[in-house]
């Protein structure tokens, strides 16, 4: 198999405008006009609408009062440090009127793991919500960052954003807003997005001001944006519908395709800023959300929950699940939780800013396992470990040219030169493209297990427990072992039916267990049978984006096999 090309991006893409003045200030062929009563962003618990206007207005007046008051400029660095807030895109878009770079940091950070972000970007001011104050005011503190100079996005000890501004609204312009030189916006550094760290610690991503704006294009053209492919209840995309702003918005997933394409498509964003399975039940049925950007844990809840008999989902007309790997068994059972939906996978990775591939909207139901096609303007190729390369249906490390990709990471030319190489992007995933160009993502190379020297993909065991009636979240690791070199062992969070049988009769725990051995042993070949073992957990670690944290289970196993060799 030689390159695959994805389709040719035809559209024009605007190569020196910034984020906001993309975004905010201008017109393209693929956006469709939002009506003026349809909001860009919605409250989630009050219901508070914030329409075009209002949003520009409240990034300029942001923007004039950082520049007034903290003397944010060109290049200045700005850490957003929040859950998702109503004012999260102006923080962003204020901050790049002024020139300055975002970096934006996981809410659920301890102060050492803020502090580690703050002195690796060299940040000059922190945006924080009031339930991140302290850890943000600990980690300024270390970071020799003063206390004036974090600020929150609401009412607090410290200065807000809605009093800065209001004083920047009431002042008189402290600040140019330049446009960028031909070219410029590809160079131009709008975000430092940090790598997910499931497999080491985390890496500063350099990303430009075109990378998402090239992306929301290709995802535009990709999905037939503002285009009369079909009649307009059909179609995917429309000005108008709602979308669950659920994902984290500091993830590039969320950054990107939730904060950036959405608008772009004239989607309202209901601003939901702690994941509750039950509370988001009620957020869909509040807000009338039509579109879910979801990923595979809250998949799983969706199938397995008891609580979702109690809500008509009917209503729901697109789902893409994203940031891992969705097996086949948990697309089946969603179509039946959700029979109107529009069911699919998106492939994509912080250095590719953010989609690479998506499922197509010319089909209901993507390919059961399929991440999608390459998005317009890519390029792959499948690389085998000898280094030639894959053809159809056989797997390698996958390796894109695609418009967005990042820059680099920040400070790290040896993880930049390993990663970036002649144009192209090691992706570090590897995958299965077929005939028809479907890409399948097997796993993280780092992941992959090896079990008598073949190949064994944690995902694909994953899926398969999902399919088991008492699984109602599990992670597949490695164990270490003398004779097969590593075997697999399954963590596993019980449905609350195994758990109630367990409590009336402990001798359920080992029958449990043997019937999740035996579902494995008779659906996979014998070196993929969980003869590491499995264990119960209460819940299976992840970080924000619902990645699985395996390096954390991974160290558990090992310290389990250490004690038991030890009895």
């Amino acid at each position: 198999m030689s390159e695959i090309h994805g389709p040719s991006l035809e559209t024009f893409v605007p190569d020196d405008l910034t984020l906001p003045q993309f975004i905010l200030d201008s017109s393209h062929p693929l956006r469709p006009i939002r009506p003026s009563h349809v909001p860009w962003f919605i409250e989630d618990a009050g219901g508070r609408g914030i329409g075009h206007e209002e949003i520009r207005a409240r990034t300029y007046g942001l923007a004039n009062g950082l520049s007034l008051r903290f003397r944010v400029k060109e290049n200045d660095l700005v850490v957003i440090f929040s859950p998702n807030h109503i004012d999260y895109a102006t923080a962003i878009w204020a901050t790049h009127r002024l020139g300055a770079v975002v970096s934006c940091a996981n809410p659920a950070s301890n102060t050492k793991e803020l502090l580690y972000q703050l002195k690796m970007v060299n940040a000059s001011l922190i945006i924080a919500h009031p339930s991140s104050l302290h850890t943000a005011l600990d980690a300024a503190h270390a970071a020799g960052l003063p206390s004036e100079r974090v600020i929150t996005f609401d009412e607090s000890n410290q200065m807000s954003v809605d009093a800065l501004v209001q004083q920047g609204l009431q002042s008189e312009p402290n600040f140019v807003e330049r446009r960028l030189r031909k070219g410029e916006a590809k160079t131009k550094v709008a975000f430092l997005s940090f790598s997910s760290g499931t497999t080491g610690k985390p890496k500063a991503v350099a990303i430009s001001h075109f990378a998402p704006i090239v992306n929301v294009i290709q995802m535009a053209e990709h999905q037939k944006v503002n285009k009369n492919y079909a009649p307009l209840e059909e179609q995917r995309y429309r000005s108008g519908d709602v979308v669950a702003g659920v994902l984290p918005f500091f993830h590039i997933y969320g950054l990107v395709v939730l904060i950036h394409f959405m608008t772009f498509c004239g989607i309202s964003i209901v601003a939901i800023p702690k994941f509750n399975f039950t509370n988001f039940l009620d957020s869909i049925t509040r807000h009338r959300i039509n579109h879910l950007l979801l990923v595979p844990p809250q998949i799983v809840l969706f199938c397995k929950h008891p609580a979702v008999k109690n809500y008509n989902l009917n209503g729901i007309k697109h789902l893409l699940c994203g940031a891992a790997p969705l097996a086949a068994p948990l697309v089946n059972q969603l179509v039946k939780v959700m029979p109107n939906a529009q069911i699919g996978q998106g492939y994509g990775m912080t250095e590719s800013a953010a989609t690479i591939t998506m499922f197509s909207v010319d089909e209901k139901l993507g390919v059961p396992g399929s991440a999608g096609r390459l998005m317009p303007g890519v390029v792959a190729k499948v690389v085998k470990d000898d280094g030639t390369l894959a053809r159809f249906n056989e797997q390698g490390e996958l390796q894109v040219k695609i418009p967005s990709v990042a820059l680099g990471y920040l400070n790290n030319d040896e993880a930049t030169k390993e990663t970036f190489v002649d144009g192209w992007l090691r992706t570090g995933d590897e995958v299965i493209i077929r005939e028809d160009h479907e890409l399948f993502i097997v796993d993280r190379l780092k992941e992959i297990m090896k079990v008598k020297g073949f190949q064994v993909a944690p995902a694909e065991l994953e899926g398969c427990l999902l399919d088991h009636p008492d699984v109602s979240d599990t992670c597949v690791v490695p164990i270490p072992d003398s004779y097969s070199g590593e075997l697999p062992m399954a963590f596993v969070v019980l449905h609350p039916n195994a758990v109630k049988r367990i409590a009336l009769d402990s001798a359920e725990v080992g029958r449990v267990k043997a019937s999740i051995t035996k579902h494995v042993a008779d659906n996979k070949i014998a070196y993929k049978h969980l003869a590491g073992g499995v264990e119960f957990l209460d819940a299976i670690p992840k970080n924000p984006s619902g990645k699985l944290l395996r390096r954390v289970l991974r160290d558990q196993a090992r310290d389990l096999v250490q004690l038991k060799s030890k009895l």
